[in-house]
């Protein structure tokens, strides 16, 4: 089909929305979501103050939706949330959306005012918020009878306990109720949860905790973003494992090391398999400590291409050739592996510290 033309008539009652909202976050947000940040924008362009509970009477959701949706948006760093003493809220901020990659945020407007006790402050958000860290409280048996008994939830309990293959225990309620409470689960994003847990092996408890929270962490509130994490996730940890003759679910230590090479590193998967590839031949043991010394030094070597690799080998080549004693025959054997390592520091010096570990 051809290009379609858009135009207007003039229009003068309208409410503006940044163009990098809906290139970069119109894609990620659910229906709650844009329906409370878009309502949010027009009524800051009609000067007109609102409440939690209008605006779930607008869109014909529980309060407990539209505060999802609003913490949501702060930890995109679109709103800042402002409470009283008491933690009441009593303003909401929303910030202009910088071109710079959309990582940035600065004050957009006083905005849309809660019926409030506290003026709203103009402040700038850190530009770079630092992960909250999540802790379960002891709930009381009236607060885990009063999550049983809500309706919303009991079904989401019932569908649980068909996951799991078992009634759920009153400390495994209570971790349910955590997800919901403290990480602002949606029931969707909790059932979602639970399965693809299951779906990996894994029923305790604990370990589903653990990703609930690494899930609140990276800013996820829906199915939708939970399996794209999950997804990529999955590759690069399983890649590395796989490459590191490693089978079975990774440790978290594990992970860690595979999502720093590619994460903060920055390397592209065949230089980390190239890694790989060097540590199963030179050692059975502390495979990743081995694999990380060796990411690590050419990270500082500022490698980017297999053939920065190539460079350096041929300098350490070089080098080792230069420096060798050609009287010393018994060198041979391992100067011949260390050839084959091809890199700049000592491979027999370094498998001894990290097996003396």
């Amino acid at each position: 089909m051809g290009h379609i033309k858009i135009y207007q008539e003039n229009l003068t009652d309208v409410t503006v929305i940044s163009n990098l909202f809906i290139d970069n976050y119109m894609k990620d947000a659910n229906d709650a979501q844009l329906k409370v940040y878009l309502y949010l924008l027009r009524q800051l362009n009609a000067g007109l103050s609102t409440s939690i509970s209008d605006i779930a009477d607008q869109f014909n959701h529980t309060e407990k939706d539209v505060l999802r949706a609003l913490k949501y948006w702060e930890k995109m760093r679109l709103l800042s949330l402002e409470y009283d003493d008491s933690k009441n809220l009593t303003g909401i901020l929303l910030l202009n959306i910088d071109k710079s990659s959309c990582e940035d945020t600065v004050p957009l407007a006083p905005v849309v005012m809660l019926p409030a006790k506290t003026q709203i402050s103009t402040q700038r958000i850190d530009a770079a918020p630092q992960k909250q860290e999540f802790t379960k409280p002891s709930y009381s048996l009236d607060q885990l009878k009063e999550f049983k008994d809500n309706e919303e939830t009991s079904q989401l309990l019932f569908v649980a306990e068909q996951y799991i293959g078992k009634p759920l225990s009153p400390s495994e309620i209570k971790t349910i109720l955590f997800f919901s409470d403290r990480l602002g689960f949606s029931e969707d994003l909790i059932d979602h949860l639970i399965q693809y847990c299951v779906d990996k092996g894994k029923k305790d408890f604990r370990y589903i905790e653990k990703v609930a929270i690494s899930w609140a962490q990276e800013g996820i509130t829906t199915p939708a973003q939970a399996a794209k994490f999950a997804s990529k996730y999955d590759k690069t940890v399983y890649d590395v494992m796989k490459a590191l003759g490693k089978s079975g679910t990774p440790t978290s230590a594990e992970a860690d090391y595979a999502l720093k090479w590619a994460r903060e590193y920055g390397f592209t998967p065949d230089i980390v398999l190239e890694a790989c590839h060097r540590t199963v031949m030179a050692t059975d043991k502390h495979r990743f400590e081995y694999a990380d010394s060796i990411l690590t030094s050419w990270y500082k070597k500022k490698v980017h291409h297999k053939a920065d690799i190539k460079e350096l080998d041929e300098a350490y080549t070089r080098n080792r050739s230069i420096s060798q004693k050609p009287s010393v025959k018994s060198a041979a054997p391992n100067g011949q592996f260390n050839q084959f390592m091809h890199t700049d520091y000592d491979f027999d010096a370094l498998e001894r510290e990290i097996l003396s570990n």
